[in-house]
């Protein structure tokens, strides 16, 4: 590799790199065998001898090391182009769909995006100040979930405000929600899941059409604070399922 391409997959560390450029980075046999089977465009495929052979450039192990993005450097490295999704105003109806407020957690998101992939969700609607989908840390948590979730980033109060008006079901979690085992839930619509501090922002919840709320089940109430935003979205995720049994 020469220093400038080293440089360059370097460089897609950067948000700012990546949405300019339209580019990702994958690492590992698994995940890049996927992605070369689902379609994606892989613009530069980089393995060390013994991988991808005939269809990737050699690199050493040190070159590896210099462009990997992992604590530990992988045996491949691909430079995928980031698909583009059709901007849509509102949530498809007759579907179950998850938006995402402000998460900011790198490996939360990961998580969701994987638990999205599990429970059939095909849509994940961000908030513009949610952390990125390409990250390198997000797309080795999604373990190839990316693939076939669509992550879409928007103005997410506006979003479900038009949602809510075309007659979709937008559902919130909240720390003052009704219990949701108790809760009547339709088989679709829009689960908002908040930011791992504060929560879903005002704007967000005036679109709410039920507030719910995960009990806690803890002795005496001596339990934990609050859900991962992660586990909480399984969990919620998985009651909906449930239901449709």
């Amino acid at each position: 590799m020469t220093k400038a391409e080293i440089q360059f997959v370097r460089s897609l560390s950067d948000k700012r790199v990546r949405d300019a450029e339209r580019l990702f980075i994958a690492e590992g046999d698994k995940l890049i065998a996927e992605i070369l089977q689902s379609g994606w465009r892989v613009r530069n495929l980089y393995a060390l001898e013994g991988h991808f052979d005939g269809h990737a450039e050699r690199v050493s192990e040190k070159e590896m090391e210099r462009i990997s993005q992992l604590k530990t450097a992988s045996t491949s490295l691909a430079v995928v182009e980031q698909p583009r999704h059709k901007s849509v105003k509102s949530a498809p109806a007759g579907a179950l769909s998850l938006a995402l407020d402000g998460v900011q957690n790198p490996g939360n998101l990961g998580t969701i995006i994987r638990l999205a992939d599990w429970f059939g969700v095909e849509d994940i609607f961000c908030s513009e100040d949610t952390a990125d989908c390409f990250n390198p840390k997000v797309v080795q948590a999604t373990m190839g979930a990316i693939l076939r979730v669509r992550v879409h980033y928007l103005p997410l109060a506006d979003f479900l405000r038009h949602t809510r008006e075309s007659g979709v079901e937008v559902y919130g979690t909240m720390l003052d929600g009704d219990n949701i085992y108790d809760t009547e839930l339709a088989s679709s619509g829009v689960i908002v899941m908040g930011n791992e501090g504060r929560g879903v922002s005002a704007e967000c919840a005036a679109s709410f059409s039920q507030r719910l709320l995960i009990p806690a089940y803890s002795a005496a109430g001596q339990g934990s604070e609050s859900l991962n935003v992660a586990m909480a979205t399984g969990i919620v995720c998985a009651e909906f399922r449930r239901r449709m049994r």
